[in-house]
């Protein structure tokens, strides 16, 4: 009885983060669901505490993460990229959907698919907003899937990988050799999804902006936090080091310098990051802690060793079911009790990272999207997500499987 309860504790508050009722807040939902748990004796108050101790590191990369995008945007650094990139479209919509999509591409891999979901989303707003587009959520939607599809051609592009592979992470030779090709068909394919779906919206007409004006002095300087970042989580991830930390000193340090050197107050920006983002984290962080206590990872790993073939299919669902977070972190510990192939972990990782782009809770990197999106007067609902997300995922999802068995 007490496994059921905390199951369905946990999917009534998952419920609550996607369906939002009475206009609620994501996080208000993940933090009545752990304090659920813990009232209903399905996790202890010191257990809890803990599960929310784990957390600190993804707290810590979120909060560097959005003071920079702050700071950018403030500095008028998505501005200015915006009008290079718009100018580069030359009237079209096509040729901006391309654009958007390889910078997404490359800022998941150096710099993480939350860093895409945060950091980016404001800046294809402004792309848009400067090139007069119509419809704009064909261009922002590239930043929700991208940064899922993306996120596993190398270990730091989503923090998930860390999780997964927490027992024995693959050396980058060995890693871009089990997943190289089936992330490139992840990210192929799901473009050509994305552009077959949102074709009609790329026949807009564009305007053709003016000149770009060149960077501020602060500008120049957040710029070059955001390349620092960039270096500090590839340096991180080379020396197996937690990415949260380097993260949050970049954000911190930009800040500072922007702050004093440019002489630019940049202090007032605390209040314009998105902080209801932590607590849901740390309420699907007390999720996991009480789906443990339930023993699901030991038959999760049980079912995966007697059924390699479903794995990436199994955590895909899984991932949508409860967030790829808790999945991710379950299937980890899952991996870690027994030993098991790279590949038989590939397929889970697989499922972890791109399986969300089915639903809009699928990740955290989406949810992320979400309030970013919002911010910018816009939204998608959870039935029109998934519509798109059951078009885009499917073929990206058995293309990068059957590559990643195939891999020598």
């Amino acid at each position: 009885m007490s496994g059921a309860l905390t199951w369905g504790i946990v999917l009534a508050s998952l419920a609550g983060i996607l369906l939002r009722p009475w206009g609620l807040r994501e996080w208000a939902s993940a933090l009545a669901g752990a304090a659920l748990l813990v009232l209903a004796g399905a996790l202890p108050p010191a257990a809890a505490w803990r599960a929310v101790g784990q957390g600190a590191d993804v707290y810590l990369f979120l909060i560097g993460m959005m003071l920079l995008a702050e700071l950018a945007a403030a500095q008028g650094v998505f501005a200015w990229a915006a009008g290079l990139v718009a100018r580069a479209a030359r009237g079209s919509a096509a040729r901006l959907f391309v654009l958007i999509y390889a910078m997404a591409v490359l800022i998941t891999v150096f710099l993480s698919n939350d860093a895409t979901a945060v950091v980016f989303t404001p800046a294809v707003a402004s792309m848009a907003a400067a090139v007069g587009a119509e419809r704009r959520l064909p261009f922002l939607l590239i930043c929700a899937f991208v940064a899922n599809a993306a996120s596993f051609v190398l270990p730091i592009s989503n923090p998930a990988n860390l999780v997964v592979f927490t027992a024995a992470m693959p050396d980058l030779p060995r890693w871009l050799a089990l997943f190289g090709p089936a992330s490139a068909a992840a990210v192929g394919v799901t473009f050509l999804a994305l552009w077959l779906t949102q074709r009609d919206a790329l026949r807009q007409p564009l305007r053709v902006p003016e000149a770009v004006p060149p960077l501020s002095p602060a500008g120049r300087l957040t710029l070059a936090g955001l390349g620092a970042m960039a270096a500090l989580l590839l340096a991180a991830s080379a020396l197996g080091w937690r990415l949260g930390l380097p993260t949050f000193c970049a954000g911190l340090g930009t800040a500072a310098l922007v702050g004093g050197l440019a002489r630019v107050p940049v202090w007032g920006l605390w209040r314009q990051i998105s902080w209801g983002v932590l607590p849901l984290v740390a309420g699907l962080f007390v999720m996991v802690g009480a789906l443990d206590r339930t023993g699901l990872a030991p038959v999760l790993g049980a079912w995966l060793r007697a059924a390699p073939w479903a794995a990436g299919p199994g955590l895909a669902g899984l991932s949508n079911l409860v967030n790829n977070l808790p999945s991710g972190l379950l299937a980890g510990q899952a991996l870690a009790a027994a030993p098991s192939g790279p590949k038989l972990a590939g397929a889970v990782l697989i499922g972890v990272d791109l399986g969300p782009n089915l639903s809009i809770t699928g990740s955290l990197a989406t949810l992320l999207w979400l309030t970013a999106l919002r911010r910018h007067g816009l939204s998608v609902s959870a039935w029109r997500f998934l519509r798109l997300g059951a078009v885009v995922m499917p073929p990206a999802l058995a293309t990068a499987l059957a590559l990643l068995w195939l891999a020598s």
